[in-house]
């Protein structure tokens, strides 16, 4: 008899076989306003964790990118400035909103030829094996139904010596700082959500997946049991979001 298996959707519990086409709507919802709402929720500091992924990173002329949930493209579009177009890159979303998204800012970019956009799931990523030099990942692996499929997908598409990076929301050590960012996190994004985007459910299920994402060594831990060595982690902003 098959078992039914359940999951966190924020808050909630929701069938496993349910969850990526309930991450599918949200990311639907707020594709367009995806981007100022990034630069709004985080006051633009989003732009700087970006840019600390790619300073630890370092990324060299000719490898090959795979960066997953990337939709909009900020991460495949700071990789190949950083390369000055000389790099193979990938991106895969979940949601075609999304992806269109990333097509239109790609015409802008001057990067149309340099990206293929893919639809796929991360559990399940359509590449053979060892066809990347890096993954990267960016506030998206708390929206997958099986994070610990998504670590060893990654492992398996990455050449040998290749690189995975996260970047993710995190846990602040201090209390104090912590309460304030879940006040602020859960008064005034979800209403944010309303005014901008027309959307605050999705935004309020946006805030609570944070709070149910492993804590950073937890986490990293997840990341050594499925075949990666030397794992690390930075903390930035306090540890609000964390490399």
């Amino acid at each position: 008899m098959k078992r039914n298996n359940t999951t966190n959707f924020g808050f909630k519990k929701v069938l496993e076989t349910e969850k990526s086409a309930l991450v599918h709507d949200v990311f639907t919802n707020v594709s367009s306003k995806y981007d100022l709402m990034n630069d709004l929720m985080s006051l633009g500091i989003h732009r700087l964790w970006k840019d600390s992924l790619m300073d630890w990173l370092n990324p060299q002329p000719d490898q090959s990118l795979l960066d997953v949930a990337g939709g909009t493209g900020d991460i495949a579009f700071r990789f190949l400035n950083r390369v000055k177009g000389r790099a193979k890159v990938t991106v895969l979303d979940l949601t075609e909103g999304m992806l269109q998204e990333g097509r239109k800012r790609s015409q802008t970019e001057n990067f149309s030829d340099k990206i293929e956009w893919v639809c796929g799931d991360a559990m399940s990523l359509p590449f053979e094996e060892k066809s990347f030099d890096i993954y990267t990942i960016s506030f998206g692996i708390r929206n997958v139904t099986d994070i610990e499929k998504a670590i060893a997908e990654a492992y398996r598409v990455l050449k040998v010596g290749g690189r995975i990076m996260v970047l993710e929301f995190g846990k602040i050590p201090d209390d104090f700082l912590q309460s304030a960012y879940d006040m602020y996190s859960f008064k005034i994004i979800p209403k944010l959500g309303k005014l901008v985007a027309g959307d605050e459910e999705s935004y309020q299920y946006l805030v609570e997946s944070i709070r149910k994402f492993p804590k950073q060594e937890k986490f990293s831990d997840m990341i050594k049991v499925n075949g990666f060595k030397n794992v690390k982690y930075r903390n930035l902003s306090f540890g609000i979001t964390a490399l």
